[in-house]
């Protein structure tokens, strides 16, 4: 049960993160001009930014795991 916790809350908090750094990213840097795809919205800077943050919680999630396998 707890294994099964870890898998879902991991690339949930990675996705939640990224989120968040999105919008961050948006009010600190953004785009005044609103030429910019991503950046002119907070929406589509979360959604890209959560993208990535739940790709990266893969990344991490599967070096751990194939560990885990072995032992």
């Amino acid at each position: 049960m707890k294994q099964r916790l870890i898998r879902w809350l991991r690339p949930a908090l990675f996705t939640f993160g990224g989120a968040l750094v999105g919008y961050l990213y948006y009010r600190v840097i953004g785009c005044a001009s609103g030429a910019c795809a991503i950046t002119s919205n907070p929406v589509n800077s979360m959604l890209y930014m959560g993208a990535i943050g739940w790709l990266l919680s893969i990344a991490f999630g599967k070096s751990r795991c194939d560990s885990d396998e072995q032992q």
